[in-house]
C-alpha cells in the first residue's frame, strides 16, 4: 500500500474498492470470497481495507463508499466503546 499522500492507487487497492462495491451479490459468502479474490483471510482483509479507506487516493477515486466505509467503521468503534463502558458501570 503506498503512503496515504500519494494520490495514485495500485491495481490491488482499485480492485478491493470495487469489491467493496459489491461484494454482497455475490453467490458466496463474503469470507470465501475475500480469500479466493485476494488470498487473505478476513482479518487481514478488513487490517488492508481500513488502511486503504483512510488514505486521501481512496477518497479520491471512491468518495461516496469511501465515506459511508468510514462512517460504518466509526459507528461500530462507538457501539464497541458504549458496551465497555456500559459493562465497567454495572461491575
Amino acid at each position: 500500500m503506498k503512503n496515504g499522500n500519494s494520490s495514485v492507487l495500485t491495481e490491488r487497492e482499485k480492485d478491493i474498492l470495487e469489491f467493496e462495491q459489491s461484494w454482497w451479490s455475490l453467490s458466496i459468502p463474503r469470507e470465501q470470497a475475500v480469500r479466493d479474490r485476494f488470498q487473505l483471510t478476513e482479518t487481514e482483509y478488513v487490517e488492508v481495507l481500513e488502511m486503504l479507506i483512510a488514505t486521501e487516493a481512496a477518497l479520491e477515486a471512491e468518495p461516496l463508499l469511501v465515506r459511508r466505509l468510514r462512517r460504518m467503521k466509526d459507528r461500530r468503534r462507538q457501539e464497541h466503546v458504549a458496551r465497555r463502558t456500559a459493562a465497567q458501570e454495572v461491575k
